[in-house]
Formats: structure tokens, sequence, C-alpha cells
């Protein structure tokens, strides 16, 4: 048996690439069925996010195996394989295992030490369990790759600090903030950005949040997703006042609040101080706004210096992350080797109960005839050791004959003559 990884991810390949190969959910039964069902595949777990599509496999090892998987990936997905072969990579055993690791871990991620992918590994082994037969080795590497990667969040600070634009807001935030679940926030925009940033904010409960948007539909679907109010455009002037964070990404050429605007808010607040936080480019907010008492104004600048920061502490923690990956890794291949002895242990001791029934079967029948227990003793013993010994002494023997002097080595070594 052996474990292998196949795939491709942002490192290997464009997004219009990946999204060739992705495995939509409505899908994704039926092409497990058929990968467990290619030859000499024992068991099979597929990943696949928005950054990468990887099957990660228990196989039996053939020459031709590799090309036979490229194979089944691409015609499932109707594309050619010369499109996506320089793309994929290839990892198997040791290999196999630290990469899956690595990757629960967030240490392969587009960004550094992200915590959604665990979810993400988890729901992928939940769906492949889910009326799927699966080896035995496999569901051990998963089980453990969970609890790796649980280490690494626990014992390094991978996850500590924000490295995204969103992330680093809420963070901002939450430094200014004792808790936000005292605070009303008002999102300027319904993008991306603003989509993560408004999923960060429902985490922490904050007592209320409203989105502003041009578009009214696009703001509701975000709305309706985090339990948020929906307001227009022209309403913020009249409604800013409420918010006691603000934080604005639209495409606006122009300013969208200003600083008369604040002003106004911030009388109507009776001067309670007010955080706005710009990711815009161009700025939704006047520079001139930074300049009021009471408005804590920071741009996108100001962010992308937390970041850089906190990246750099997120490497050296990924260093350590790394460490824990190796030693993890290597431990699990000891566990899994120990595995290919475990038949060959359970033959071994069948046979040697055998053989101590045969010759108890024989020292009663003995004893029942009325031989002297002492000679009946005697002979057991004898016999017993005489049967047990005989196969690695016909070994000891062959390898003397043949000079082997390393098998000699390893046989006096398992019968701790060494």
């Amino acid at each position: 048996m052996t474990l292998l990884a196949l795939g491709i991810n942002h490192k290997t390949a464009p997004v219009a690439l990946r999204e060739r190969v992705a495995f939509a959910p409505d899908i994704l039964d039926h092409a497990l069925e058929s990968l467990l069902a290619q030859p000499q595949v024992q068991g099979g777990v597929v990943l696949s996010t928005c950054n990468r599509t990887e099957l990660y496999l228990s196989v039996e090892q053939q020459a031709d195996l590799q090309e036979r998987l490229v194979s089944w990936l691409c015609d499932y997905h109707k594309v050619s394989e010369a499109d996506v072969r320089s793309s994929l990579y290839w990892h198997q055993e040791n290999e196999a295992v630290s990469h899956l690791m690595r990757v629960a871990s967030g240490l392969d991620s587009l960004v550094l030490g992200e915590p959604q992918i665990l979810g993400q590994v988890k729901k992928a082994y939940a769906d492949s369990m889910r009326g799927h037969a699966n080896s035995s080795e496999l569901e051990r590497l998963f089980q453990k790759t969970f609890s790796v990667a649980k280490r690494v969040r626990t014992e390094t600070d991978i996850g500590a600090s924000a490295v995204s634009v969103a992330f680093a807001a809420c963070t901002l935030a939450r430094q200014i903030f004792e808790s936000l679940t005292t605070v009303n926030v008002l999102l300027v925009g319904a993008g991306e950005t603003i989509e993560l940033v408004a999923r960060h904010l429902r985490e922490h409960r904050v007592q209320k949040l409203m989105i502003a948007n041009r578009t009214r539909e696009r703001a509701q679907l975000l709305a309706d997703e985090v339990g948020a109010e929906v307001i227009g455009i022209a309403d913020i002037d009249a409604r800013l006042g409420e918010a006691d964070i603000i934080i604005s990404s639209t495409a606006s050429p122009l300013p969208i609040i200003g600083k008369g605007m604040v002003e106004r808010a911030l009388k109507q607040r009776r001067n309670q101080p007010m955080l706005l936080v710009d990711i815009a480019v161009p700025r939704d907010v006047e520079p001139e706004v930074g300049k009021l008492a009471n408005a804590y104004l920071y741009s996108v600048d100001d962010l992308q210096a937390i970041i850089d920061k906190n990246m750099a502490q997120r490497q050296a923690a990924a260093r350590e992350a790394e460490s824990i990956v190796l030693q993890e890794s290597s431990e699990f291949m000891s566990w899994l080797r120990a595995q290919s002895a475990v038949e060959t242990i359970r033959e071994y001791r069948t046979s040697a109960e055998l053989i101590r029934q045969e010759l108890e079967s024989k020292a009663l029948a003995a004893l029942s005839q009325g031989v002297d227990p002492q000679i009946v003793l005697n002979e057991l013993a004898h016999k017993l050791t005489n049967r047990l010994i005989h196969a690695p002494t016909k070994s000891l023997q062959q390898a003397a004959r043949d000079g082997d002097h390393e098998r000699l080595h390893l046989l006096r070594n398992s019968l701790s003559l060494d």
C-alpha cells in the first residue's frame, strides 16, 4: 500500500485552469465513486477549493499508476492532458504525508497561515467517508493531520496576526474598542473585501451592522448572510452618526464620505469617537477627516504597514510549524511502516501457537496414559524448543553458507544475539 497526493494549486496554475479541474459539491459523490473504482485505488479523498484541487489516495503501487490517475482526472473534467500536465504535482509516501499536513496547517495557502483551509480539509475527509469505503491508512493519516494542524495553531503564532486587509481592518477595530459586541458598524460597498470584513464582524457579534451600497440587490445578499441592515449611499449622511466604526471599500472615483459629513455625525454623537477605515483606492473618505478630533482615520497604506509587520511574524511562526510537520510526518511514516509487519507478526504467532497446541495435546495424551510427568515435561520442553528454533536456525546456516554478513547480522539482531 502506498500513499499518494496528486494535485494542482495556486502556485502551479492560474485560476482559469484551476476552475476547469475543480469538483463542485454536486458532483463530488459521483467523482469519488469513479475514483475509487479505478484499478489499485483502495481509498481516496478529494480536496477542491478555489485555490487547489488535490487527490489523496492509498493505492497498490504500479509502474503506470501516475499516468492512469492523470488520465482519469483529465477525462473526468474533459480537459486536455497537455493543458494540465505541466501544472500537476505528484507526491508519495512521506512527501504526500507532509504535503497534506502543510496544507491543513495553512503553510501552503495563498495567505500564509489562513485558518479556513483546515475546515475545508475536514469537510473533504467527511465527504469522502460518507457512503464510500476508505483505507484504514488514509483514515489514520487524516486524523493525524487534524491533530498536527491543531498543534501548529496551539504551539505557534501562525494565525495570530492579521495578514489580509479585511482581517487587519477588524483587528484594528478590536484594538480600539474593548468589545465589538457593543458597537455599531457601517460597511460601505459590497465587494469581496467588504464581504470578508462582514463575516469577520459577524463572528465577533457586533451589536449592529449596516451595509450601504449603490446596488441594493447585491448588498441585500450579503446582508441576509450576516444579519445586516441595507441602506442606500444617499442615506449615509443621515445615518453616519449611528456608526462607531465605518469601513469603506468601493470603486467610486470620488470620496463618498466628506469632512463635513463626519463633522455633522460627530456633533450628533456628542463627540464620541469614530473609527474610519478606508480600504478603497481611490479613497472613499476625504483625507481631511483624519484632522478632526475624535475621528480616527486609517487608509489602506496604514493597514498594509500592519500587514507587512504581521507577515514577518507569521513567517517566523511558519518555520516553527515546518519543524512540527517534519517531526509528525516522520512519526506517521514510522507507524505506517510498522503496519506492514503486522500481518507477518500475526502469521508468525499463529504458527507458534499451532506448534504449542500440537505438542501440548501430545503431552496431555502421554500423561493420561500414565507416563512419568517428569519425562513428559522434559520431552515437551525439548520438542517445543527444537520446533520453534528450527526455521531461524536454517536461516542462520543459509546466511553463513552464502557469506551474507548483512543478513546474518540482521538475523542475530532479531534473535537478540547482538
